[in-house]
């Protein structure tokens, strides 16, 4: 019998899983619970460019806004960060997760929209097929097969304002533990008229509502939104730490994107670690059919690839969110005063802070 594939969740990491498995002949079908994908939209659009590249998406005609600096806020002190060549996109999330149907479409897979999928159904499908749970931080695929929990996680809330922006290629986060315990809140131009107002907080740090209210009336923030219009809000949950176990080889079943926690604890994004794990997901799936390798060499190689740098993005998340807002502001002004501004300007990396602790130390040993 034809071996196939059912991917749970037609999200940016499932499509491009189906994408890749269908360009290798294999017999794919993506489910997904709307009928809209991509609608409604509750997670940020901000997205290396490098990121962008390796996960093969044609994804130009979802680009809403190009980002290249940041201004980092904790108390009365402030980092600006500015490369000279864009380093992130925005893109619109309803367009990117067409864009990434139409795709998976053209390769062969078959996406089922407006289908939600039961443990009764995940039951039924794993009869034929490998499981592939591409279904979120609340994963039906995860608990069905008792693949454990992420333990941490963020809940956020934003809002859109239609207003016109002084600097459209920058994103403004604010540090402060009390009032954004576990993240940060954000200001971030998702077009050159349209900014995203929006603030992250542990999952046990309270209502992430009430929190948007509070930073909505923050000074700053109130003296830039004024009296613009909201025209869109809504709330969204974020894992902050990966399963130990994203692959049960016996099964045949694995998880990818935020339903294996493949999310940067320092920011919340999870589209480049998820695209990057659904192609490596695919290249195991198709390994496993065609020479009987085992489908544990998926969790192996996302672990050895990105590993390290999960680690790093959950250390500095753990290290900052341990902090007074006071101190978070001393060091700012530490490392101002150090020229670190000026580094993570020029060698900053915003998916692997490897690359920027390496960097740095190459130079002083220099």
């Amino acid at each position: 019998m034809r071996t196939k594939v059912s991917i749970i969740g037609a999200g940016t990491a499932g499509l491009i899983a189906g994408r890749e498995l269908a360009a290798k002949g294999i017999s794919t079908s993506i489910y997904d619970q709307k009928k809209e994908l991509g609608v409604p939209v509750r997670a940020s659009g901000i997205i290396s460019i490098n990121g962008l590249r390796m996960s093969g998406i044609s994804y130009h005609n979802a680009v809403t806004n190009t980002l290249r600096g940041a201004r980092i806020h904790a108390g009365s002190r402030v980092m600006k960060i500015s490369a000279r060549e864009p380093v992130a996109k925005v893109l619109d999330r309803k367009k990117l997760a067409d864009i990434c149907a139409f795709e998976a479409e053209h390769e062969g897979a078959k996406v089922v929209k407006g289908r939600r999928v039961t443990e009764g159904d995940i039951k039924k499908l794993h009869k034929n097929s490998i499981i592939i749970g591409a279904d979120g931080a609340v994963s039906t695929v995860a608990r069905h097969f008792g693949m454990g929990n992420m333990g941490r996680y963020v809940l956020t809330y934003k809002a859109e304002f239609n207003l016109d922006i002084a600097d459209p290629e920058s994103v403004d986060l604010f540090f402060d533990n009390k009032a954004f315990p576990g993240l940060f809140a954000w200001l971030c131009p998702n077009a050159k008229d349209i900014l995203e107002v929006g603030v992250g907080i542990d999952s046990t740090g309270g209502n992430s509502k009430k929190a948007l209210e509070r930073f909505l009336a923050v000074k700053e923030v109130r003296e830039v939104v004024g009296d613009a219009k909201m025209i869109d809000n809504g709330a969204s949950i974020i894992p902050l730490q990966m399963r130990r176990k994203i692959v049960d080889p016996e099964r045949r079943v694995l998880l990818v994107g935020d339903a294996a926690g493949q999310v940067k604890s320092t920011t919340g994004g999870g589209i480049v670690y998820g695209s990057a794990a659904a192609i490596m997901a695919a290249n195991a799936i198709s390994d496993n059919i065609s020479d009987g390798k085992s489908l544990l060499r998926y969790q192996e190689m996302f672990i050895k690839k990105y590993g390290r740098d999960l680690k790093l993005h959950r250390y500095i998340n753990s290290f900052y969110s341990a902090l007074e807002k006071n101190r978070i502001g001393s060091m700012i002004g530490v490392m101002n005063f150090l020229g670190m501004d000026s580094f993570i300007s020029k060698y900053g990396d915003m998916d692997h802070p490897s690359l920027l602790i390496k960097r740095f130390f190459t130079r002083r040993a220099g």
